[in-house]
């Protein structure tokens, strides 16, 4: 099984050079059958790269560009007046498709962001006074400027507790930005081609569920996250006054689901907490709430995961 993964990896890699942690942690949210937010700047391949999984799976790719004129029926779709017939049909929007990359997502004000929450929650759509079940497997990977720039807006706490990573996409190295810019000079790209049918991602995700996660490491996970709601009760109350609000329960459901993966990537049959620190940043920082005290001293989420990740006492 762990082949078909390289061999998916070997197709991406045709037109993306290097953001390893990225497609590592697209596959996993797809695998787990969750959503994933990134924040980067431009030109880092996020299209890309969703894009080149969607086409390596033989899955249907869509691409939605958030602006702040959006409308809700502009993603989702709308009741159609047709004259001829004096009736209304049903105009289908972007989101009835496998792999949707909701481009700058908060560009859009938060009628269109909650727009989404039905479908990434329930994976059906409403339309008039009929619902609209997606074809599985269903994906959003959305993509969000980085917070200092101008005109965006803030997603709200509900909808980002709907995604189950959160990366922050970096630059390349200066040898993958070489290479990079020495094949689009070029036009040096291969063809990617499918090698995962649906049937190899059902199997996939079936043999994922059946990871093994000793009831000890269980355990630990559970402590993370309520670490992040009552640090006093594991001597963390230096940073106390910087968490509003710790981490959901979400983020324990989804933990359990992006280790079971993280290990299977590794070509593991089991998790170690070594898979739990790998992902737990990812899970956790578009969860906890800072107080306007930690934003005013410049400490960071991350920084936040961290301290309860060397504290918390592993198993």
């Amino acid at each position: 099984m762990i082949s078909k993964i390289d061999k998916l990896k070997k197709e991406v890699a045709k037109v993306v050079v290097g953001q390893e942690k990225m497609i590592d942690s697209l596959l996993i949210a797809f695998l787990c059958e969750g959503h994933i937010l990134i924040e980067g700047v431009p030109g880092l391949a996020k299209t890309t790269t969703v894009n080149a999984i969607a086409k390596s799976l033989g899955l249907n790719f869509k691409r939605a560009q958030f602006t702040p004129d959006l409308l809700p029926s502009d993603i989702l779709g709308a009741e159609i007046y047709d004259p001829q017939n004096n009736s209304f049909k049903i105009k289908k929007g972007p989101i009835f498709t496998n792999l949707l990359l909701a481009d700058e997502i908060n560009r859009a004000p938060a009628k269109v962001q909650s727009a989404l929450l039905e479908v990434m929650q329930e994976r059906q759509v409403t339309l008039g006074d009929t619902s609209f079940k997606l074809d599985p497997p269903f994906f959003v990977m959305a993509t969000q400027n980085p917070v200092e720039q101008e005109g965006v807006y803030q997603l709200p706490e509900a909808q980002l507790d709907r995604f189950m990573l959160k990366i922050v996409v970096d630059y390349n190295t200066k040898d993958e930005e070489l290479e990079i810019a020495r094949r689009i000079s070029s036009g040096n790209f291969e063809t990617i081609e499918p090698v995962l049918s649906k049937e190899d991602i059902l199997e996939l995700k079936q043999t994922i569920k059946n990871i093994h996660i000793d009831e000890q490491v269980e355990k630990y996970i559970i402590e993370l996250v309520n670490a992040t709601r009552k640090p006093d009760d594991y001597g963390l109350s230096e940073i106390k006054e910087y968490i509003q609000f710790g981490a959901s329960p979400r983020v324990s459901i989804d933990m359990f689901k992006a280790v079971k993966a993280m290990a299977f990537m590794r070509g593991k049959d089991f998790v170690t907490p070594v898979d739990v620190a790998y992902i737990a940043k990812e899970l956790m920082r578009h969860r906890i709430v800072l107080t306007y005290e930690a934003e005013a001293e410049g400490i960071l989420i991350d920084d936040i995961i961290q301290k309860v990740l060397e504290t918390v006492v592993l198993p």
